[in-house]
């Protein structure tokens, strides 16, 4: 989850809210790639999640970046918390996940590079103490009671308000983990046309990359168990976002839909200061109950941006919010995968071409059928295994025509970070058809191997 923003100065009117969305706008030749993995720290004896602090946690992997590879500390009061170096961060998630947060990259080839090289650090410091790292989209055992809440005041709060706004919150929070991709558009009606590509594909990323069938150590009859997670989390946050496909929508509209977000908290001297169920147009009348009197800056409006968790999303970019985590091919195939459909307007034209036609309930429809049923679930009549090799291949003529070399040279474009894509469809079975074969098979219904097998 994001760090608290900075740098915004008073909100005076409310076109500012829209305006600071506008001033992510870029032309092409600045369009970047951000990409964010989470993975679960475990100790690697007795196969426990890493907690906050003692000699094999997270605190430790922490420190151990910092000392060794020359990250700088990021501090909430006296706790290590995160760190930062050339423009990406390594953060955590409420449960312990250790997520990193890349920096904006040209491309695919300079994404797998920072990962490969994040992943061979963390390695490092983790076999010294004990410790392994693995991508699932959920914990495939442990319960909610062995996972330490992360000492960060954001979490603190949003895990009181989980209990209270749906059943799943709290597992989303400490027990799931995701691959993201952070992706620019160069004006207001690109931005609509990428968003609704966006939210509309969302479920069919969810089906390629679901890698969570196991969850309390039993298997929960999920694909993606995160996935389902979702569905329950709080409602006034996430889903499909239908107002996103209707006329008019724009920068306007988004602002709308966000003050209607219930806030959580303003961020106020290193201090989260509790405002959760509270509204953001009463802050901007200087009516916030939490600080009565006092009305918002950007840095607060940046903040509530990143409170809102549909299945994509828009603050200065598009986040792409719909893959659960797992193997390091499938880490830079997710940004190949979105980068393909949306970075040139010949593939964006083609898989809004595809998507266009499906209606409201049926996009809501495929969110929820592909949490259970993945690859295997149907939309307007065919089979989403279908749907995905076609966009799969317009993801691959889009990264064709973007044609950006890697290795000096050596590689003429980006494709080949789709292979561990085609050959899921090629199979027809997803990360989690493949799991489950394993679990059923030779490992005879023992999930500790997947430890073994599937960690970093």
């Amino acid at each position: 989850m994001s760090i608290p923003q900075s740098g915004g100065g008073p909100i005076e009117n409310k076109a500012q809210l829209a305006q600071y969305l506008a001033d992510g706008c870029k032309p092409k030749a600045d369009w970047r790639i951000g990409t964010e993995h989470e993975k679960f720290g475990y100790c690697r004896d007795t196969q426990k999640p890493l907690p906050y602090a003692g000699a094999r946690s997270v605190q430790a992997m922490l420190e151990g970046l910092r000392d060794r590879f020359n990250w700088a500390p990021v501090v909430e009061g006296d706790k290590l918390i995160g760190l930062v170096k050339d423009g990406a961060n390594v953060s955590l998630e409420p449960g312990g996940q250790l997520e990193l947060s890349g920096a904006p990259l040209e491309t695919i080839h300079q994404t797998c590079d920072e990962v490969n090289l994040h992943l061979a650090e963390v390695k490092e410091v983790a076999d010294e103490i004990g410790v392994g790292f693995i991508g699932l989209g959920a914990a495939p055992v442990w319960s909610h009671e062995q996972m330490d809440l992360m000492p960060k005041g954001r979490y603190k709060l949003m895990d009181s308000y989980m209990q209270r706004v749906g059943t799943h919150g709290t597992q989303m929070m400490r027990r799931t983990c995701t691959v993201q991709v952070n992706l620019d558009f160069a004006s207001e009606p690109d931005m609509v046309q990428k968003l609704r590509v966006a939210l509309a594909l969302q479920p069919i990323a969810t089906a390629l990359f679901a890698c969570s069938p196991f969850f309390e150590g039993k298997v929960n009859g999920y694909q993606s168990w995160r996935a389902r997670i979702w569905q329950d989390t709080d409602n006034a946050r996430t889903g499909m976002l239908p107002f996103v496909f209707e006329d008019g929508f724009g920068f306007e509209r988004w602002v709308d839909y966000a003050l209607d977000v219930p806030m959580y908290f303003v961020y106020r001297d290193g201090k989260y200061i509790n405002a959760l169920g509270q509204n953001f147009r009463d802050f901007m009348e200087g009516k916030l109950p939490a600080l009565p009197g006092e009305t918002p800056t950007l840095s607060d409006w940046a903040d509530h941006l990143t409170t809102a968790f549909p299945e994509a999303r828009i603050k200065k970019f598009i986040e792409m919010r719909g893959a659960d985590a797992g193997p390091w091919r499938r880490i830079c195939a997710l940004p190949a995968f979105w980068v393909g459909l949306i970075y040139e307007q010949g593939a964006l034209d083609a898989a809004w071409d595809l998507c266009k036609g499906w209606s409201l309930d049926a996009r809501e429809a495929l969110r929820l059928d592909v949490a259970k049923d993945g690859l295997h679930a149907t939309i307007a009549g065919r089979r989403v295994l279908d749907v995905a090799r076609d966009v799969l291949d317009i993801s691959q003529a889009g990264l064709a025509a973007r044609a950006r070399p890697g290795a000096g040279g050596l590689v003429p474009d980006e494709t080949h970070f789709l292979n561990a894509l085609h050959d899921i469809v090629a199979r027809g079975e997803s990360p989690s058809d493949e799991l489950l074969k394993r679990f059923h098979g030779d490992w005879k219904g023992d999930l500790s191997n997947i430890y073994r097998e599937y960690s970093y």
